[in-house]
């Protein structure tokens, strides 16, 4: 982690040349994130988009590879609004002569965006989904670690790491890189999970692993087991599609991050009403896991999720 101290004397040292840009905090900080990883000498940096792909700030580097996880309708009002046109925005990362790795591409338009982006530009492309690898159980736990991690093997193929580092890597990843908020565990008792998934594409697996988690747990205990979700989300992504992944059968505590893209509580609330699902709403997260954790019984599941700030502020409670 970067110490405060150097990015206070970036601001300090920079100032006078990026104010008059009015650059956004994403671009600012990508910025500070080159500049220290410079003065580190890191050996391999993985840099991901803010946004899209062909505009984003991010993409003035020219990388080893380049990898595109999957397409999901994200930030619509930007990067167009079918999966073929958003896949063209994610596809100017592909640069000429530089290997990218496709992570999911079932649909065919998205698949075929892809693949004439490579002619045009001379670009090798690899479509994780046609190589096989063994499964290595990791630290990341999830129903959508499988795909993810296919992804990750084959581009270390690409670049030819090591083999036991990136099963090394697989297995100790929270442990050596500090990454939180991906089917983290807070406590077992009750059993408390938080989860960054934020669109479609992470929900239609989670919504599917929620539903099983408390089927096993029912079974298990042989007694009923509430499942308490405690979301929030911001307001630029497709929610309403989101949501319909949502487990039905839950109570839920609706609330908001405190930055300033949150959607109010109250809003996203009601559009929850209209797909069943059935709740309270609480001003911030503090009082929705206050009021999920007095509800809960040491059977039950508390889940804190809908958007990568309201886990961010649910990780600074338990600091604290």
């Amino acid at each position: 982690m970067i110490p405060k101290e150097r990015v206070i004397r970036f601001i300090e040292e920079e100032r006078s040349f990026f104010e008059p840009l009015h650059p956004s905090f994403f671009e600012l900080t990508t910025a500070l994130a080159f500049k220290y990883f410079e003065e580190k000498h890191v050996d391999w940096a993985v840099i991901e988009v803010g946004l899209g792909g062909r505009l984003d700030c991010t993409n003035i580097i020219i990388p080893k590879l380049s990898i595109i996880t999957n397409i999901s309708m994200d930030h619509v009002q930007f990067l167009g609004n079918t999966p073929a046109k958003i896949a063209s925005e994610k596809a100017g990362i592909m640069k000429t002569g530089v290997p990218a790795v496709i992570g999911e591409a079932e649909d065919i338009n998205v698949r075929e965006v892809f693949i004439n982006r490579s002619i045009k530009i001379g670009c090798p492309l690899h479509f994780a989904e046609e190589e096989y690898f063994d499964y290595i159980e990791g630290e990341l736990k999830g129903l959508c670690q499988e795909k993810n991690q296919q992804t990750i093997r084959v581009a270390a193929s690409i670049l030819k790491l090591d083999k036991n580092d990136v099963e090394y890597g697989i297995k100790h990843v929270v442990e050596t890189t500090g990454l939180m908020g991906r089917w983290q565990k807070i406590s077992d008792t009750p059993l408390t999970i938080c989860d960054t998934g934020h669109n479609v594409g992470a929900w239609q697996y989670l919504g599917i692993q929620l539903n099983t988690l408390i089927r096993e747990k029912q079974n298990t205990n042989n007694k009923e087991v509430t499942l308490h979700m405690i979301v929030g989300m911001v307001s630029d992504k497709d929610i309403r599609a989101v949501l319909s992944y949502m487990p039905q059968n839950a109570q839920y505590y609706f609330t908001q991050a405190s930055v300033k893209r949150a959607m109010p509580a109250t809003d996203f609330a009601e559009l929850a009403y209209k797909q069943g699902l059935n709740g309270r709403v609480y001003s911030d997260i503090r009082c929705a896991f206050n009021a999920a954790s007095n509800a809960a019984t040491p059977e039950d599941v508390i889940f804190i999720g809908g958007s990568t700030f309201v886990v961010a502020d649910f990780l600074k409670l338990q600091e604290n």
